[in-house]
C-alpha cells in the first residue's frame, strides 16, 4: 500500500537512531531506511554556546551535519536531519545523564515556559534541498520535590531518553499546564512540514 502513496525511484534515510522519529514516519506510510550519523553532539552543541550561536542555529548545524555523514555514503537518497534543543529562560539543557540529573532538570523547568527548538533538513548528494525550525512552548506547572520523585519513580529510565526529563506523549502529560505546538515537533520530528517537502519533492505521491 505504501508504494502507491510514495516514489521508489527516490529512496528515504533517516540520519537517526531515534525511536521515536522513526516511529513518526512510520505511522504516516513513510517509507525508509535509517543509518546512525555518528556526531558528537554534545560537544557540538558547547561549541555552538561558545561561538554565539542561536538555539535555532545550533539545532540546524546538527540536523546538517547528521544528513550530510549519511548524504556522503548514499548521494542518491534524500537523507532526513533532525535535532532538538530544549530552552528555558536562555538556558540550554540536554538530556539527563542520572536520574538526580533529571529531577535537577525538572525542578529548574517547574513553573516556567521552555522552549524545544526542532531543526529538520532534507538533503541530496550533498546538498541541502529544505530546512524548518519549528519551536514549541510547553508550560510546566508547579512542581514540589515529592511530586517530581514520584513522577521518576513512575516513568522509570525512560525519561533518561528525554531531552527534558520527561515524555509528554504518555505520563510526563501530568505536568503540565499548556502545550502549543504540533505534536510530532514535541517529539523531535515536524512532520507536517516534513511531508509537505518530500510531496513538493517528488518522494511522496500527492
Amino acid at each position: 500500500m505504501t508504494g502507491l502513496l510514495q516514489n521508489p525511484d527516490i529512496p528515504l534515510v533517516l540520519a537517526s537512531t531515534s525511536a521515536t522519529r522513526a516511529g513518526l514516519l512510520r505511522s504516516a506510510g513513510v517509507a525508509f531506511e535509517t543509518a546512525a550519523p555518528g556526531v558528537d553532539e554534545t560537544s557540538i552543541k558547547e561549541a555552538a554556546k561558545v561561538d554565539g550561536l542561536s538555539p535555532e542555529d545550533a539545532a540546524l548545524l546538527l540536523a546538517e551535519l547528521k544528513a550530510r555523514r549519511i548524504s556522503d555514503r548514499l548521494p542518491s537518497a534524500v537523507v532526513i536531519g533532525a535535532d532538538q534543543i530544549l530552552v528555558c529562560e536562555g538556558q540550554w539543557f540536554d538530556k539527563p545523564e542520572s536520574r538526580a540529573a533529571a529531577a535537577a532538570q525538572l525542578a529548574a523547568l517547574a513553573g516556567r515556559t521552555h522552549r524545544l527548538v526542532t531543526a529538520v533538513l532534507c538533503m541530496r548528494g550533498g546538498v541541502v534541498l529544505w530546512r524548518h525550525v519549528a519551536s514549541p512552548r510547553l508550560g510546566m506547572r508547579p512542581l514540589a520535590e515529592a511530586t517530581i520523585a514520584a513522577y521518576l519513580e513512575a516513568a522509570g529510565e525512560a525519561v533518561l531518553g528525554s531531552v527534558g526529563a520527561y515524555q509528554a506523549e504518555g505520563l510526563g502529560v501530568r505536568l503540565f499546564s499548556s502545550i502549543e505546538g504540533e505534536h510530532a515537533a514535541i517529539l523531535g520530528l515536524p512532520l507536517l512540514p516534513l511531508l509537505g517537502f518530500l510531496r513538493q519533492h517528488g518522494a511522496l505521491r500527492d
